[in-house]
């Protein structure tokens, strides 16, 4: 038997040790603006213009862009001039802020928050529980309290959330056939990308996006325009107040938040308000039934522990809490992308 010393580091231990450093380089090239800068450009630059135009120092700009190069996120150009620097199609389409699949909002809510509460992981781990009070020192019995700390934070998560959709949305939505549900309830839409993503798939449809009063006045004021008729708004607290009835409801990301008692309580409530016939649909990114993967979603899982009070699931205990609170005839569908679908019929 071979000696340590005659083992290669292995590839996949430096990748993951990496891990951190290349999602911070992204943000950071993110939060700087230098793909909007190039995008905006129209042509390739040097890092002294780009370092200029952005207020940066000039060694620290090209460290950064030549990162993004290895990164797959610039592309070089070697001129007489000096190295160029230009956007790949990547980072044009994903890291912009005007592209409408950017992701740039939910990237800036991983930089700036999410991180911090990964911070204490270990923490989380020995505890079982969120570490709001540990990275701002506000109670972690609310989690959403927590993360709407403030307008400008849930401004932030909302804009985050509705990027996700601008690319997950119409997978998650067209997984089954909903043209028969006309009438549509969104618990919890947020921002309402994926309501909007909703009648756009289903013009027939009516989605009424059932969220908390501040949630909804932000909505209205910065990410539905009036003049999308088919999108309408109930402000209130699911787990408090009454469920109005209606033919589909659409829990999007939220079963995910809670621990299994919640879980089936608010499925319950949903049940009894769900006309006959109806049903609910259930947009989660579903482990495998051994819980081996995706690696996405056991990440996902990880980040449940440290800022809210649930985890991801598989697809049997969604199916399992259906048919606690009512449910039957229920189906499954894994989208290949982010997020799947889970629809069960009253």
């Amino acid at each position: 038997m071979g000696s340590t010393e005659d083992l290669e580091y292995p590839q996949i231990i430096l990748q993951y040790n990496s891990g951190f450093l290349v999602s911070k380089v992204m943000f950071t090239a993110c939060e700087l603006g230098v793909f909007d800068l190039l995008l905006e450009s129209g042509e390739p630059l040097s890092s002294d213009a780009i370092a200029a135009h952005l207020g940066t120092s000039t060694t620290g700009m090209e460290r950064l862009l030549d990162a993004c190069v290895g990164l797959k996120l610039l592309a070089v150009e070697l001129t007489q001039e000096g190295a160029l620097y230009r956007n790949t199609e990547i980072s044009n389409i994903y890291l912009t802020k005007s592209s409408p699949k950017s992701q740039y909002h939910i990237m800036m809510y991983y930089s700036n928050t999410v991180y911090l509460c990964w911070h204490y992981l270990a923490d989380a781990v020995r505890e079982g529980r969120n570490q709001y009070e540990r990275a701002f020192g506000i109670s972690s019995n609310d989690p959403f309290g927590a993360m709407y700390r403030s307008d400008e934070e849930m401004l932030k998560f909302m804009a985050g959330q509705n990027s996700v959709w601008s690319i997950c949305g119409r997978d998650v939505l067209a997984a089954f056939d909903l043209s028969p549900f006309r009438q549509i309830y969104d618990l919890g839409g947020g921002g309402g990308a994926l309501a909007h993503e909703c009648v756009s798939l289903y013009p027939n449809s009516m989605v009424t996006i059932y969220d908390l009063p501040k949630v909804v006045q932000v909505a209205k004021e910065k990410f539905v325009p009036p003049e999308e008729h088919r999108i309408a708004f109930h402000e209130g607290d699911f787990f408090n107040d009454s469920i109005p009835e209606a033919e589909l409801y659409i829990l999007s990301k939220i079963l995910h938040d809670w621990d299994d008692d919640k879980c089936r309580q608010l499925l319950t409530k949903v049940c009894k308000a769900c006309k006959p016939g109806g049903g609910v649909l259930l947009v989660e990114s579903l482990l495998n039934e051994d819980k081996s993967g995706p690696l996405e979603t056991q990440l996902y899982s990880m980040n449940m522990l440290v800022q809210t009070e649930g985890k991801e699931r598989t697809a049997s205990e969604y199916s399992k809490l259906l048919k606690a609170a009512g449910f039957g005839e229920i189906q499954v569908k894994r989208t290949g992308k982010l997020y799947d679908a889970v629809l069960g019929r009253k």
